[in-house]
């Protein structure tokens, strides 16, 4: 409490309860009884029922409305069916809980979906006992119904901080929302949703972040769009091979390392490419430095020589699409002695974690520009930030992590 809990109990005399007041009746929201609430204030019980109802005009005391009252709806004779839960709902809600009626009966009797019956008994039952009170539920309700709302983003200024700086670093909303819950357990003021920060960007009239930092986004886009299927890539490639149903179980279930999925990313005119290897298990990033063509002679130089660099229980197998540029799978397998395995025609889920990967690069290697400007130096710098970020599926993990964990091991 913010105040000083008087040791005597002697009237005051005039001098008005305000403190008092707030602290009487945050202990009741909190389930203490009114007795009780009122021993520990310092006040009388009918004290806390004048506050708790309001009270009439009496000799030289004014009437006094009661604290936090809900103003009943205007009486209807035929009342107009209504989307939302009215007092009467609530209170038949209350009345069968206490009855031990399931939520599926309690709906089917008000005519509602079970889920609205189970949202509203999870939304406005007490925040301590979780017991379900009526017209502390049409309070709750009635105050959180008005509209606009202000922004959790717009009213903290660390929250605020926290994400713009994260946004310049390329994170995506929902690796931010999962790293401020991680860094800031007991802090729920510190907790959004990916959708929060989202509309915190995109939506006209917040101005909780600033607009520019859409371009930090992997879209780049100034206006959200809805998720499209992705064009579907044609087979380009016709020499014999093995297939991916052939490939180890151990390399399906992402249990062993050492797995890997390989694609080039393409510049301008498909005249310059970078090549990208991911670890299946660890999601683990390398980029191969292509500089001067994408042929078959020279990607397969190039990935000799980058997996040679590996240790051997990382050199299982390199899962790969049909394209051109592995007409040399062959040499590759015996000079590395890693098997290479082709997807199906038009199947590039079969690669998901590369192309998940692919997506990302493209923040830092936009399509339609000459990729043949960027060193290698400049390759393993964006290889090693990738490498450091969080990832859902790692269980908000970085792939260095899960690596040097493996390695450990």
């Amino acid at each position: 409490m913010d105040f000083k809990i008087r040791e005597g109990r002697r009237p005051q005399g005039p001098r008005k309860l305000v403190q008092e007041r707030e602290a009487y009746l945050r202990l009741v929201d909190q389930g203490m009884s009114y007795s009780g609430a009122a021993q520990v204030i310092g006040i009388n019980v009918r004290t806390g029922k004048r506050w708790r109802n309001g009270r009439g005009a009496s000799g030289k005391n004014k009437a006094a409305p009661p604290i936090n009252a809900v103003v009943p709806p205007p009486v209807e004779a035929t009342p107009a069916p209504s989307r939302y839960l009215g007092e009467a709902d609530r209170m038949h809600i209350a009345d069968r809980l206490r009855e031990k009626a399931t939520v599926r009966a309690i709906a089917a009797e008000l005519g509602r979906s079970p889920s609205t019956i189970s949202r509203e008994i999870r939304r406005n039952r007490h925040p301590v006992n979780g017991q379900y009170r009526p017209h502390a539920a049409q309070a709750r309700a009635m105050a959180r119904r008005p509209r606009p709302k202000p922004g959790k983003i717009g009213q903290n200024q660390e929250l605020r901080d926290f994400i713009q700086r994260h946004l310049t670093l390329c994170w995506s909303p929902e690796q931010i929302c999962h790293a401020l819950r991680r860094r800031f357990p007991h802090r729920p003021e510190m907790h959004v949703t990916h959708e929060t920060i989202y509309q915190a960007l995109y939506v006209q009239g917040r101005g909780e972040l600033r607009r520019e930092l859409t371009r930090a986004l992997r879209t780049g886009r100034a206006m959200r769009r809805p998720h499209r299927h992705a064009a579907r890539r044609q087979a380009r490639y016709s020499h014999p091979m093995v297939m991916i149903s052939e490939r180890p179980a151990e390399a399906a279930d992402r249990a062993i390392p050492g797995h890997w999925e390989g694609d080039l990313i393409v510049g301008r005119n498909s005249r310059s490419a970078i090549a990208t290897l991911v670890e299946r298990s660890t999601r683990y990033l390398m980029l191969v430095h292509l500089p001067t063509d994408h042929s078959a002679a020279a990607v397969l130089t190039a990935l000799t020589d980058t997996v040679q660099t590996l240790p051997p229980h990382l050199k299982r197998s390199l899962t790969w699409d049909q394209g051109s540029e592995m007409a040399a799978h062959h040499a590759f397998s015996i000079a590395t002695d890693i098997p290479v395995y082709f997807c199906d025609p038009g199947s590039p889920w079969q690669r998901g974690s590369n192309e998940n990967t692919n997506g990302l690069l493209r923040q830092y290697f936009p399509k339609g520009t000459d990729l043949s400007v960027h060193t290698p130096d400049r390759l393993a710098a964006v290889a090693a930030e990738l490498n450091s970020r969080p990832r859902k599926t790692l269980d908000w993990e970085t792939p260095a992590e899960r690596l040097a964990k493996l390695l450990t091991a």
